[in-house]
């Protein structure tokens, strides 16, 4: 069901940007002895099922411009975490890996993720989950 109007006292992205500023504030506490920022984290965090991705694929998927996420992959491919290389089939695009220290960080990340998850929205229902979901990707879908 579309809303028809949106409350002047309540603003959905106000309400989300302040719930991201929280969840980080809370995952960078959690996972301070990795010493990453919070896009090292995103980055790790969307390459923990280890599959490999091209750095377009990895952009997307952390809502970052490939331009953007250069110096993140600089500095995560500096602490060992990641390899950069040609795909296979493809030598024009650039394939991010996991090595061993970035599965252990990135699954670390997934842990602290999951655990925030629980205890943030353990007390919903699933219909509630559901529904932020939705919300949450009909936002993330919005072009200009």
């Amino acid at each position: 069901m579309k809303s028809e109007t949106v409350s002047p006292e309540w603003s959905a992205l106000l309400a989300l940007q302040r719930a991201t500023h929280a969840t980080l504030q809370v995952l960078a506490t959690e996972l301070a002895d990795l010493d990453l920022t919070a896009s090292e984290i995103n980055a790790l965090a969307n390459l923990a099922d280890g599959h490999g991705r091209t750095v377009s694929e990895l952009g997307t998927a952390v809502g970052a411009r490939p331009s953007t996420l250069t110096s993140v992959l600089d500095r995560l491919e500096r602490r060992g975490h990641i390899t950069r290389g040609a795909r296979p089939g493809d030598r024009r695009a650039v394939l991010v890996e996991l090595t061993d220290s970035g599965q252990l960080a990135a699954a670390t990340i997934r842990r602290a993720i999951a655990d925030l998850e629980r205890r943030a929205l353990g007390g919903l229902s699933a219909e509630a989950v559901s529904g932020l979901r939705a919300a949450l990707q009909a936002l993330t879908e919005v072009t200009r």
